[in-house]
């Protein structure tokens, strides 16, 4: 962030503290927006990006800075949203995963250019900048950017037990390495076809077009992270929320056991078929659909613990219906900082605490942070 003239911008693919020359992309009556296109100064921890396309392609946004002062960079976001939003003070180091640069990103989707070259959408833009290669996807990536494609898009998919499977709109799709290329219709209908996860020593069967976390490290340190933060212990009552096919919720449940209970809520269709295959062993637990803030109110029971991964938009229409349960521990994982700022004020202003807030580097090369917040209700001695 810079001043010119009085008025905040933002400039793309600088540092604090170095010098710059800019050109002004976006004009808003608050603030414009700026590309940085000749650093007469620099950073300490600026490196020459190892991307042929950063700077152009708008799927990173971190390329020219050294891994750990992107994770310092991180932490500063966390830090300045809690205190602007939330009015609190937190400490906060974000913890790396590995690997934590390059090769990481599991699912992609790419966008068709008009000559049917692969490629990402520049920043903030609709035009699509082919590419040859991309440095965050893994080594076993199928050849897609190989070929041309008569398609509007192209999704790559590679699990933890080693699938690779391809998803696009293309009718006749060219001739790819992959272990299956699902194609002809839009990602929703491709419902029949599923793909295997695993977690630890779990196994996960979900949809090949549902939501899972893109990082080959990031379910199994979030499971770890959200286990140690809610403790659960035999006979508890726990509510997963936003549930998506069940990462949490199949943890949660076996530490509660059959003495126990899980509940889990998630409004997308796909994902609470995959939750309910994926939570059969566990006769306690049971899966609802639709919204958290419609759903939660209707159980009219309580609970011990409460679990929510929310969309980035956090979990604002909901934070009633969470304090309402009379929960002593609510664990929240967010994907957004500011979202999730805001929804601890809520829970601050409920009688909640701030116990721990750790966070993590799941999107090496990006300005995105996933973060799991620990609250417990304060007696009524504060």
């Amino acid at each position: 962030m810079a001043r010119l003239d009085g008025q905040v911008v933002f400039v793309r693919h600088a540092l604090p503290g170095e010098r710059a020359r800019i050109r002004i992309t976006e004009r808003r009556k608050k603030y414009l927006r700026a590309d940085a296109i000749e650093i007469i100064r620099a950073s300490e921890h600026r490196i020459t990006p190892a991307c042929p396309y950063a700077g152009r392609c708008g799927g990173c946004d971190f390329q020219h800075v050294n891994s750990a002062h992107q994770r310092e960079l991180l932490a500063g976001i966390v830090v300045e949203h809690m205190a602007r939003i939330a009015k609190i003070d937190v400490d906060v180091r974000i913890e790396a995963a590995d690997p934590d640069d390059y090769a990481w990103r599991t699912r992609s989707d790419f966008a068709v250019a008009p000559d049917g070259r692969l490629g990402f959408r520049a920043h903030r833009s609709h035009e699509v900048v082919p590419v040859e290669d991309c440095r965050i996807a893994p080594a076993n990536l199928p050849d897609v950017l190989e070929h041309t494609w008569d398609a509007s898009f192209v999704r790559t998919v590679m699990t933890s037990t080693g699938q690779r499977v391809v998803i696009t709109d293309a009718r006749t799709p060219p001739q790819v390495e992959a272990d299956a290329v699902i194609a002809g219709d839009a990602p929703k209908n491709h419902r029949g076809n599923r793909v295997h996860e695993r977690v630890h020593d779990t196994e996960f069967e979900i949809h090949a077009t549902g939501f899972w976390q893109v990082h080959p490290q990031a379910a199994e340190i979030l499971v770890d992270a959200v286990s140690e933060a809610a403790a659960v212990r035999p006979g508890q009552r726990i509510a997963d929320l936003y549930a998506g096919a069940g990462l949490f919720s199949v943890f949660l449940a076996r530490a509660a056991g059959p003495s126990g209970s899980l509940v889990s809520i998630e409004s997308n269709p796909d994902a609470v078929q995959d939750a309910r295959r994926n939570l059969a062993a566990y006769a306690w637990a049971r899966c609802h659909r639709g919204p958290v803030e419609r759903l939660l109110p209707r159980l009219d029971t309580t609970f011990d613990t409460v679990v929510l991964d929310p969309p980035r938009a956090g979990a604002k229409a909901a934070i009633e219906a969470i304090v309402a349960t009379g929960a002593h521990r609510i664990v929240y994982v967010a994907c957004d900082p500011a979202a999730l700022a805001r929804d601890t004020a809520s829970l601050l202003a409920h009688g909640y605490r701030l116990d721990q807030l750790r966070g993590f580097q799941l999107f090496p090369m990006t300005h995105h942070v996933e973060c799991v917040a620990a609250f417990t209700r304060r007696d009524k001695s504060g």
